[in-house]
């Protein structure tokens, strides 16, 4: 990832998932109408790029998260799930 990549996805570290996700979404109607201008177009998707990788950075994050669970001693301990307590 560039350096300027990652000062766009640190720009909008304060935003939540769903506010990220709300922001583009209205980018894409946006693109999607085809009545943007070019530069305006360019910008919006280096935008929508910025966005969606910061999306993803934040569910891997969760992923990592919900791949451990706390024990009663308080350390963590990866978390798996046994063939028997699957049924």
């Amino acid at each position: 990832m560039s350096e300027k990549q990652t000062e766009q996805i640190e720009e909008h570290v304060d935003q939540s998932f769903e506010e990220a996700m709300q922001e583009l979404e209205t980018i894409v109607r946006q693109l999607e109408e085809n009545e943007v201008p070019l530069e305006k177009a360019i910008n919006l998707f280096q935008k929508g790029v910025t966005l969606s990788k910061m999306c993803h950075q934040k569910l891997q994050r969760v992923e990592d998260q919900m791949d451990k669970i706390l024990r009663e001693d308080g350390t963590e301990e990866a978390f798996r799930l046994d063939e028997e307590d699957r049924t």
